[in-house]
């Protein structure tokens, strides 16, 4: 079940600056993309600082260099931002590295995110939606996001990470900062208008790194006087082979948890709910959907969304592709968001098609090793989160434009006013 007609997925400027972050806040730039897959598939993009990088925008060419970890290494960086060594060095987590030091991170808490583990979470993330809807209720008008996209993930993060929920809204606020570092809603020091040199060492180059390793070093603490079954613990554990984590790979993990653990969730059930206001029927399928046509719809969810909207790697030697000569040491962007769209491998990616099948999408990246490790969490937490919105309410509506956020990077709604009458 789908849209009655294509969506006009392709208006706007198809020579839009995929650098600049302002251009994604009017949303994503997807006439620039189609054009690209479509005529230059493999295209140099120069940087306002001299510098540029090779935008892959084919689905089956971001395959390609995402399975390549030898030719195209993660461990430069995976965002556009240019890094010197020492910077990198002090930045780098689990998801800047490449096989056998990233298998290595992973296996720290691979085994809470498996799709068993996650499944047995579902009982546990109900409650919390269920609680965290009937909160939102309680009101008639409300911020979809700040009242319900937010507080699931920001629960369930806290219940995984063994931290306290008094704690939760501070560390919503630091992931927010980091991953919102571009746009002066989230934080003071916006990467690309004030001088951030003195954070150069900090992850996402903010205060709130720094802010969120004394967070980590204090729960740390804790867990080293009185261990429990959470992931703070597992990563102060000691592997199988018998090393254990630096206070400095330590800290930069728990970042990237708290990062990566909410804000990506919070869009993605956000752009959902989004893409179904526009759709009514679908919305009415949903409410009387079995659990398995629930799966579909949020593979399409995901795949309409791509909130990850691209992730950055470095050639390692020169390789030919797409007709053009990438050079050892070239900045290679995989556009995942581009990807997600490309009609050799979507049918009518414009539509969004709640029954779409086979729907093998990027949202979590595809092949090579750094599929999202999160992932069969973030499906159930978007599913169970509309699924008990959806029962509770007769009628919901956008009350007002939405605001989306100001990144090249991370694609989402940070503001959804709706207006809903409870059943």
């Amino acid at each position: 079940m789908s849209d009655a007609a294509p969506t006009t997925g392709l208006s706007g400027d198809a020579h839009a600056d995929l650098v600049s972050h302002d251009t994604y806040v009017d949303g994503v730039p997807h006439a620039t993309f189609a054009r690209l897959r479509a005529d230059d598939p493999v295209s140099w993009v120069d940087e306002p600082d001299g510098s540029g990088f090779w935008a892959i925008t084919k689905y089956r060419d971001i395959i390609d260099v995402s399975r390549d970890h030898e030719r195209f290494t993660s461990s430069d960086g995976i965002r556009l931002e240019e890094m010197d060594a020492e910077e990198n060095a002090a930045r780098r987590t689990m998801i800047e590295a490449d096989p056998p030091d990233h298998t290595r991170l992973r296996r720290l808490v691979s085994r809470g995110f498996t799709r068993r583990r996650v499944e047995s979470y579902e009982e546990q993330i109900r409650a919390l939606a269920a609680d965290v809807v009937d909160e939102a209720l309680a009101q008639p008008n409300f911020d979809f996001v700040e009242a319900i996209a937010t507080q699931l993930p920001m629960k369930m993060l806290g219940r995984l990470l063994g931290t306290p929920d008094a704690d939760g809204p501070f560390l919503v606020e630091q992931g927010d900062a980091l991953l919102g570092n571009t746009d002066p809603d989230f934080t003071d020091h916006v990467v690309d208008l004030v001088d951030t040199d003195e954070f150069r060492l900090a992850p996402f180059r903010s205060p709130a790194g720094f802010r969120l390793f004394d967070y980590a070093r204090q729960q740390a603490a804790i867990r080293r006087t009185d261990p429990t079954e959470d992931i703070i613990s597992q990563l102060l554990a000691t592997t199988t082979d018998g090393s254990e984590l630096t206070e400095h790979e330590f800290n930069n993990f728990f970042v990237l948890l708290v990062a990566a653990g909410n804000d990506t969730t919070r869009y993605t059930m956000t752009g959902g709910l989004q893409a179904l206001l526009q759709r009514p029927h679908l919305l009415d399928h949903l409410r009387t959907a079995t659990e398995e046509q629930w799966f579909d719809a949020v593979e399409e969810i995901l795949r309409w969304t791509s909130v990850t909207m691209h992730f950055r790697r470095t050639a390692t030697t020169d390789v030919e592709m797409g007709g053009k000569h990438i050079k050892a040491g070239d900045k290679v962007v995989l556009y995942f968001v581009s990807g997600d769209y490309d009609d050799e491998q979507f049918a009518d990616p414009f539509t969004f098609d709640i029954t779409r099948s086979p729907n093998d999408h990027m949202a979590f990246g595809r092949g090579g090793p750094h599929l999202c490790l999160g992932a069969w969490l973030a499906r159930m937490e978007v599913r169970v989160t509309l699924q008990e919105f959806l029962k509770r309410v007769d009628t919901i509506e956008q009350t007002a434009p939405e605001a989306r956020l100001r990144s090249n990077f991370i694609s989402g709604i940070k503001s959804l006013p709706v207006k809903v009458t409870p059943r």
